[in-house]
């Protein structure tokens, strides 16, 4: 299990989390879960608050300088823990592991975060800028005051904070086929059309995966085809404080595929939308990113029914555009070209990893199960290797394990 810790700057709070990627299963969110070690030698009469905040960042905090504020929270829920209020959560592996660490200082909380809550995206920076990230995140903080929420701000050194992130995975497979669209375009000069057929195999792609594009064509012109093009796009609609909306091409590929006047095509095409791709294009929109961690490009939107669309804050949607670009032929020919294009929905999100709440759950039995395993190979094969006769010891000794 690994721990992620942050000890507030009077050194009086301490923040343990065992893990900062949280599930959106779109009928449940997985419950923030965590410790806060408190001296109380250093409250000076105060209480102690933790707080889960979902906000939306839309300019830089160090520019605020004429009180206007730069950050609209979506969500806020606080939990005194100090002096007892009357939260005990259900104590579960994830506590029992995390109070071992803070000892007995340690005071457990549960967040169960809301399923109409927007996942972590941000927007990506300019070279040029500097500070937080325009986007959605999450925060855990804990703090000293007097009350919960106080009005006034509260010294850096009497709080301790860490960035989580709520991600969504793609659902299992349905078996249902991907996206189609057709399209017929006839010329001047010509009594016969293009046909152009492009299709998806399936509804959703992984990060980082081939996108194979079948594209089926039946030229009946007397023109070529002389290049086709795919494209692929990224909308970004900002909902929360404003309409805008942003549209960043995140691939563009040629393809030096050609095809006779009254001839046929039909072939796979494969392609690679990647963030490596794009890291210099500002206002992209990206998974939510966490402190010195790498990330890719933004998980498409998945809205449930009746969900307000403008407490989301951030939409993100992909689709694909097929060109296939026809010259005029004759004395001008590609001066007077002409492009066909059609478009496809694209889904990308990232695959459920397998046996995750498994592992979590048994990770404070996970090295005991190993060494055992561990002992009852050796053991087996000493016996069959070695001769003589083993006393009870040997199985108590493994049976101990």
């Amino acid at each position: 299990l690994r721990l992620y810790k942050k000890t507030s700057g009077n050194g009086t709070l301490t923040l343990y989390l065992g893990k900062r990627d949280y599930v959106d299963h779109v009928q449940n969110v997985d419950p923030i879960e965590g410790v806060v070690k408190i001296d109380s030698a250093g409250l000076a009469g105060r209480k102690v608050f933790v707080k889960l905040a979902c906000a939306f960042h839309y300019g830089r905090e160090d520019l605020d300088v004429i009180g206007l504020s730069f950050r609209k929270d979506i969500w806020v829920k606080h939990i005194q823990l100090y002096p007892d209020a009357g939260h005990k959560p259900n104590l579960t592996p994830m506590h029992v592991c995390l109070l071992k660490k803070a000892g007995e200082q340690g005071h457990a909380f549960t967040f169960d975060i809301a399923t109409n809550l927007p996942c972590s995206v941000t927007l990506q920076p300019g070279p040029e800028n500097a500070g937080k990230a325009c986007g959605v995140d999450f925060e855990v903080k804990t703090y000293i005051a007097t009350e919960a929420d106080p009005e006034e701000k509260l010294d850096r050194k009497d709080t301790a904070r860490m960035t989580v992130r709520k991600i969504q995975f793609a659902p299992d497979a349905t078996g249902a086929p991907g996206p189609k669209a057709d399209i017929c375009k006839s010329f001047m000069m010509s009594d016969k059309p293009v046909h152009l057929q492009a299709s998806l195999e399936k509804e959703i792609y992984y990060h980082g995966d081939p996108i194979d594009v079948n594209i089926k064509v039946k030229n009946e012109t007397s023109r070529t085809v002389t290049k086709i093009k795919i494209i692929v796009e990224q909308t970004t609609d900002v909902v929360l404080y404003s309409a805008d909306k942003y549209t960043k091409t995140v691939l563009s590929q040629d393809f030096g595929e050609t095809i006779d006047a009254n001839s046929t095509f039909d072939k796979s095409l494969a392609i690679t939308p990647l963030l490596a791709e794009n890291k210099k294009k500002r206002g992209l929109a990206l998974d939510g990113r966490l402190k010195d961690e790498d990330t890719n490009l933004a998980s498409n939107t998945i809205i449930r029914a009746g969900m307000d669309k403008e407490v989301l804050g951030i939409l993100v949607s992909y689709k694909i555009k097929v060109n296939l670009m026809v010259s005029s032929g004759g004395l001008l020919g590609g001066l007077t070209a002409s492009d066909i294009q059609v478009e496809l929905p694209l889904i990308l999100m990232h695959p459920k990893p397998q046996a995750l709440d498994f592992y979590v759950a048994a990770a404070p039995q996970l090295s005991r199960v190993r060494v055992a395993a561990a002992a009852i190979i050796v053991m087996g094969y000493l016996l069959l290797l070695l001769p003589g006769d083993w006393d009870d010891s040997v199985v108590h000794w493994i049976e101990g394990l």
